[in-house]
């Protein structure tokens, strides 16, 4: 049998068939980059990064999006308030979502398209849709989708319309015509700043933000794609929506496949910036190794919600411990395992993946294959036990590196890394200096180099 993924769209675990055989395209939403990514977010995109992972590993070829919202009112916002360009807010908040997503082990999309590069594919499918009938032009000057106009509307969430509100409460004499209707174009403010403005046949504005998910997963996917993911937040509106501007256009299904991740919770509140009780992700790893951080997310199921503690992370510490302490043990065989998925353990494994990324299960498989070494002593199955965890993007540090890194940042140990690398690098020991900056982004230290010398950033506890 081979993967069967749960379908938000229908409500059920379904076979999947990519439409064309071999290759799978997946879009995902992605940040809007006005602020540093907190744990929400990161519980997103490792849970696609391990999708996208588990996909490569059963042979397909991905071609995986993940979009950058740069424009929006939070960002003008935000710009203002710092009395910087949205363009050097938005560059240095996309810098600072690498490097998190760098040090947590995920990989990079094979596109990452901002939407500001995009406005004029916005423009086109707007002007589709006014064609259609499905857009109309507001006394206020905004361009608005005409939801009751879309058959199809609310499939996505399972309610009817009438049961359905908008994401923001907009009362009908603010343009719309119902309060459903969302923006396609918002007409430009006289305070907004001219970086945020476009000019188009619906007069200078921007777009809203639904419309910039369709534009560019249609020009970079295709007006129908494989997988389309992100957040349970997400389900509606905004997914609702996308839906509703990209079928209305196109007369095509825009996605076969949607996965939609749970909350991260704290204290079984929703974890949200709104609600003022997320964490960072560079605050989590000021304080927690960058691994220990991706297992304590990778090892619950994607759409369950994972409950946010100290104790829960010091815990996934010491299970990874664990298996570190294994390999550790008895070190795996010289070079990269091929993994045969029709032995015993990797067989498990896949089963557990194939079952709707099942990592729970497929961790699990990791702990008896664990036991298995040490009571074995073979070199050949601890080979298997790295490579099952680097699917999973763990396991893949020295053990010997991890297991002395502890918890707890030491940055005397860290400075002295830094000046045996300044030292390699003086001696022309390039490797030497590469290995250490490796080591130490294992452990959730990233290294800047500038003329000044080398600072570093702890994103690890």
């Amino acid at each position: 049998m081979g993967l069967r993924l749960h379908n938000s769209l229908s409500g059920q675990l379904e076979d999947f068939h990519p439409l064309q055989s071999g290759h799978v395209r997946m879009y995902v939403c992605g940040m809007t980059v006005y602020d540093n990514c907190h744990l929400g977010h990161a519980r997103s995109m490792l849970a696609f990064d391990v999708v996208q992972r588990w996909l490569k590993a059963s042979g397909y070829q991905v071609t995986y999006v993940r979009n950058v919202t740069d424009i929006d009112d939070k960002i003008i916002r935000r710009a203002l308030e710092n009395g910087e360009t949205i363009g050097a807010l938005t560059d240095r908040m996309v810098q600072s979502l690498h490097r998190d997503a760098d040090a947590l082990g995920i990989e990079r999309p094979t596109h990452e398209p901002r939407a500001t590069a995009y406005v004029p594919h916005m423009l086109a499918l707007i002007d589709s849709l006014e064609r259609k009938g499905y857009a109309y032009r507001a006394p206020n000057q905004d361009v608005n989708f005409a939801v009751r106009k879309f058959a199809g509307y609310g499939k996505l969430s399972g309610k009817s319309i009438d049961a359905l509100r908008a994401g923001e409460r907009v009362a009908v004499d603010d343009g719309k015509n119902d309060p459903l209707d969302f923006v396609l174009w918002k007409s430009a403010k006289a305070t907004e700043p001219q970086e945020a403005k476009w000019e188009s046949a619906f007069g200078t504005g921007r777009p809203g933000w639904h419309i910039e998910c369709s534009a560019m997963a249609c020009e970079l996917l295709g007006e129908s794609f494989d997988i389309h993911g992100g957040g349970a937040d997400l389900q509606f509106p905004h997914h609702e929506n996308e839906i509703a501007q990209s079928e209305a256009a196109t007369g095509k299904p825009l996605a076969r496949y949607w996965m939609h991740n749970g909350f991260v919770t704290r204290d079984n509140e929703k974890m949200s910036k709104s609600l003022g009780n997320f964490f960072s992700i560079q605050e989590i790893l000021a304080r927690f190794d960058a691994e220990t951080t991706r297992f304590f997310v990778v090892r619950s199921h994607y759409r369950s919600a994972l409950n946010y503690s100290d104790a829960h992370i010091e815990d996934a510490r010491i299970a990874l411990k664990r298996l570190y302490t294994t390999l550790s043990s008895v070190p795996p065989e010289a070079g990269p395992a091929v993994i045969d998925w029709r032995a015993p353990y990797a067989d498990r494994f896949k089963a557990a993946m194939d079952q709707d990324f099942g990592t729970p299960e497929a961790v699990a498989v990791l702990f008896d294959l664990a036991s298995e070494v040490n009571r074995s002593r073979l070199p050949q199955l601890s080979a298997l036990l790295r490579a099952l965890g680097g699917v999973l993007g763990l396991l893949q540090a020295p053990p010997e590196v991890f297991l002395r890194a502890g918890s707890v940042v030491d940055s005397a140990d860290i400075e002295a890394l830094i000046l045996e690398r300044q030292n390699a690098k003086a001696a022309r020991d390039f490797a030497r200096a590469d290995a250490i900056r490796a080591e130490l982004l294992a452990r959730g230290i990233v290294l800047k180099d500038s003329a000044l010398g080398t600072t570093w950033e702890a994103t690890t506890v």
